[in-house]
């Protein structure tokens, strides 16, 4: 029972040790991302400055038709989508792995993540910070898996009488 529980163990910890070639590929397409929504953005802000306008004046103007107003929603979710990714990438920037761990719910963009995930080989980081996420997920799945073997003796086990 300990080899297994130790040969999952293992897996958890090829599982784990893949994370932080993962989230570094991630966030090299988060930045891309981030980098040509800056562009547009920009551009918009530009465009609405040489008009006198301010950007909230400008995507007002963006109504009267059909087209105008679909258009108003786009510019509108482009701005949204902008400061929230731009915030992930921020936050992911200012550590290693295990700081990209402890923000794993900043690799949310839905799109970033299946681009990244497309183009993912897997691969083993051997620097510290990959140690231990290997060993996290080492402990996860060993300890895991091995309460899992012994949920079943702690449902059916008989209770002594007094």
């Amino acid at each position: 029972m300990r080899t297994i529980v130790f040969a999952v163990g293992l897996m958890g910890a090829v599982a784990g040790s893949q994370y932080p070639a993962y989230s570094q590929q991630y966030l090299q397409r988060l930045a891309g991302a981030v980098d040509e929504l800056n562009t547009l953005v920009l551009a918009f802000d530009t465009s609405a400055a040489e008009a006198g306008l301010t950007r909230e004046q400008a995507v007002a103007e963006l109504s009267g038709t059909n087209f105008l107003e679909q258009r108003q929603g786009d510019v509108q979710q482009m701005f949204v989508r902008y400061e929230r990714l731009n915030a992930d990438l921020m936050a992911l920037r200012q550590g290693g792995p295990l700081d990209r761990l402890s923000n794993i719910w900043r690799l949310r963009d839905a799109d970033i993540a299946r681009a990244a995930w497309d183009d993912y080989q897997p691969g083993v980081q051997l620097t510290f910070d990959g140690l231990i996420i290997a060993l996290i997920g080492f402990l996860t799945f060993s300890i895991g898996f091995s309460g899992l073997l012994r949920l079943p003796r702690l449902m059916f086990r008989r209770r002594r009488s007094i």
